[in-house]
């Protein structure tokens, strides 16, 4: 199922756009937040993440692949892990799924791009909580049950 618009299934909203890259390290990211906030703002939400992945890493525009989950109250827990400070229930936690092979620095400046991008949207530094997992070409698979890098109908990424 493809979408080129935002597509609000139950509480999740799901991004999708169908041209796959050939050249980029795409990543699939999960933003978790708690109900409450309007369609508009949701996605202003993804679209402020996904910008910002696309000014630190260069993926293209149509390598846009967010999951939004609303969750009711109680369902989102994140304390501040010994770091001196509170979230409030505007948390935004984000999962970004993507191919190994970023460097220790790149990793940062996305960090601070993500956060600044959803400050814009008023939402504080200590509210964006942002959990980066890395993987390899052939863990991915867009669709019919292949791993398109491996049977070779998508080029592996360069890096």
């Amino acid at each position: 199922m493809t979408f080129s618009q935002p597509v609000v299934i139950g509480a999740t909203l799901i991004v999708c756009e169908d041209k796959l890259s050939k050249e980029s390290l795409l990543p699939l990211v999960r933003i978790d937040v708690n109900a409450g906030r309007t369609p508009a703002e949701l996605q202003q939400l993804s679209r402020g993440i996904h910008d910002a992945i696309r000014a630190e890493y260069g993926i293209p525009q149509h390598d846009y692949f967010h999951i939004l989950t609303e969750h009711p109250a109680g369902q989102i827990v994140a304390q501040d892990a010994g770091l001196g400070f509170e979230r409030t229930n505007e948390i935004v936690m984000i999962q970004i799924f993507t191919q190994g092979g970023r460097s220790q620095d790149a990793k940062q400046s996305l960090f601070a791009a993500v956060a600044a991008k959803l400050g814009e949207l008023g939402i504080a530094g200590e509210n964006v909580f942002i959990g980066y997992v890395e993987n390899t070409a052939s863990d991915w698979s867009f669709g019919f049950g292949r791993a398109q890098y491996v049977t070779g109908e998508l080029a592996v990424p360069r890096k």
